[in-house]
């Protein structure tokens, strides 16, 4: 099953707020797909539009691997991706397909850094594998 990116289209300039989006649980998504979750205090934090540009501008690279990203821009609905993770400000996560952080980091990544660590995900390289496809495609 093919997971679309569209709770990051969603979030393109001019959107709803991200606090307005029904996103799946990550329940959902274990063994379906790659959740990028990206934490902010707010809706208008700049860190979080640099990041959602950066990813909408590579969505077919993320759609190819899977990712669905996720956001979080209300600390104080102690939701639970932030009881789960804890973030602190701005948060990004990078899952795997088994629920478990892969990586985090307190400031906006490029995509060309998930890129290379999905790429090196064991269970990646078996999709590769399987679909005859190199890391490089």
């Amino acid at each position: 099953m093919r997971m679309a990116l569209a709770v990051l289209l969603a979030l393109a300039p001019g959107a709803a707020a991200a606090t307005d989006l029904a996103q799946p649980s990550l329940a959902d998504l274990q063994w379906v797909a790659r959740p990028i979750v990206v934490f902010a205090d707010s809706a208008n934090d700049p860190r979080l539009a640099q990041q959602l540009e950066s990813f909408e501008a590579r969505a077919k690279e993320l759609e190819a691997r899977d990712v669905v990203i996720l956001v979080d821009t209300d600390p104080a609905a102690g939701d639970d991706l932030r009881s789960r993770f804890r973030p602190r400000g701005f948060n990004v996560l990078v899952l795997g397909k088994d629920g478990q952080v892969k990586y985090r980091k307190p400031n906006p990544v490029s995509v060309k850094e998930v890129i290379r660590l999905i790429d090196r995900m064991p269970l990646r390289q078996q999709e590769m594998r399987a679909s005859g496809t190199g890391a490089g495609n």
